[in-house]
């Protein structure tokens, strides 16, 4: 039986993906990953986490929301004929925004993602229009997530490349991309169609958080996907 191995974005603790789980058709088998809250856990010790959260048995499809991109991208690299598809979300295989390197330095001086201005967070993540359950879901999360741990992750986001990963990638790969995502910019799809020209870019409307903003249309994406590979098979 096939699993959907959902990887989570920033915030590392997997409840934000309620939403897209109840949109998702009765039957799946799925397994939502949590991260350690540990500002030390770099991608390398995340994905040896995601690697022991993996189910044992039958084949996977990965969903890597945003800043798990890069390690559902080493995952399917190492799970060879296991893997059925991978499916990325608003993320990217490096840095998604180069020209703000010379302003790494900034990342230090933030405070725990709880201190800031919900508003702001709300509408940079999940647009204007977001429901209220997504809204609780996202400030919850983002109180759980020391400053430490923000400041850690950022600064992996600004260093990774799994670029070489993603080539060697050869499943199916379905990159959401969000119309209004303000944080990630479409470059980041366009750099993972030249590593993986198997990839195939699907554009829907919404905020960054697609999943949580848009999870019905998100989840219709990702099951004509699957289904269309059903087919061909």
């Amino acid at each position: 039986m096939t699993t959907l191995v959902l990887l989570p974005g920033l915030d590392g603790t997997g409840t934000l993906f309620q939403p897209l789980l109840r949109a998702l058709p009765a039957g799946w088998r799925t397994c939502v990953v949590s991260y350690p809250v540990d500002a030390k856990a770099d991608y390398d010790a995340l994905t040896r986490a995601a690697t022991q959260a993996l189910p044992a048995d039958g084949r996977i499809v990965l969903l890597g929301e945003s800043f798990s991109g890069p390690v559902a991208i080493r995952l399917a690299a190492a799970l060879g004929s296991r893997l059925q598809a991978l499916l990325l979300c608003c993320s990217f295989a490096r840095n998604p925004r180069p020209r703000l390197l010379p302003l790494g330095g900034l990342i230090s001086w933030l405070p725990s993602p709880g201190l800031l201005p919900s508003r702001l967070v709300e509408r940079m993540l999940l647009g204007g229009r977001s429901p209220a359950e997504s809204r609780a879901l996202l400030s919850a999360a983002l109180a759980s997530l020391p400053a430490a741990v923000l400041q850690a992750r950022l600064r992996m986001v600004m260093a990774v490349d799994v670029t070489p990963e993603l080539a060697a990638v050869t499943a199916p790969v379905l990159y959401l991309r969000a119309g209004q995502d303000r944080l990630v910019p479409s470059s980041a799809a366009v750099d993972v169609q030249q590593h993986c020209p198997q990839a195939i870019v699907t554009r829907l409307a919404g905020p960054h958080g697609l999943l949580q903003a848009e999870p019905v249309a998100s989840a219709a994406a990702m099951t004509s996907f699957l289904a269309g590979l059903a087919r061909a098979s």
